[in-house]
């Protein structure tokens, strides 16, 4: 038994009128090729779920549709591939602004089916690794003021990336050389007394 969710029943009939055929279409493929898919929406556009995962997903724009396989990055095909390296809003595959865009019934079965396979197997995305964190450049007058003051220094070596970050960027905003002193002054004092300087504001 088809299970449909009205919410996308009234994402479709929504859509500019070239999107319409588009969209419903690729509903029924998914629902012909995974009669067992639930649907949903997340992030304001619709999503097929298959074994409580999402298996794919569209949304339609103001001049072109888009279709997402969620693990395209783990399918064969080599266009899928790169297309969900690139993380564009064209989808993966390609700007779809008719029918004619599509790849085949055939082909689109296939792709549904391997994604349903991953699905099954229970593989996951693999999980992204954080982007090494920028080296902190800290201003020449705090380093200064730091060396002077063997706790603060202490204390500001021993702190997180993120409570250093945000002395310097508090100092470096700002606009006046007296502003800029003060705040120095003011973070030393705090670090001697080893506060961070969230605490300036309870």
């Amino acid at each position: 038994m088809v299970t449909t969710d009205p919410r996308i029943d009234a994402y479709i009939e929504n859509a500019a009128p070239f999107a319409r055929p588009i969209l419903q279409h690729l509903r029924s493929l998914v629902h012909k090729t995974c009669p067992e898919t639930v649907e949903t929406i997340k992030w304001g556009f619709p999503h097929f779920l298959y074994k409580k995962e999402i298996l794919c997903s569209m949304a339609s724009f103001k001049k072109h549709c888009a279709f997402i396989f969620w693990k395209a990055s783990l399918m064969k095909d080599p266009i899928l591939i790169e297309n969900a390296r690139a993380e564009t809003a064209m989808g993966h595959l390609g700007k779809i602004m008719s029918l004619k865009d599509l790849p085949a019934d055939k082909q689109m079965i296939a792709y549904l089916k391997e994604a349903m396979e991953l699905n099954d197997k229970g593989i996951k995305l693999p999980k992204k690794t954080a982007a090494p964190k920028k080296e902190l450049m800290v201003p020449k007058e705090l380093k200064e003021a730091l060396s002077k003051n063997k706790k603060a220094f202490d204390v500001f070596d021993k702190a997180s990336y993120s409570h250093r970050k945000e002395y310097i960027e508090w100092i470096c905003e700002a606009k006046t050389e007296a502003t800029r002193n003060k705040r120095i002054s003011k973070t030393i004092e705090m670090l001697a007394e080893g506060k961070s300087r969230n605490e300036e504001y309870k």
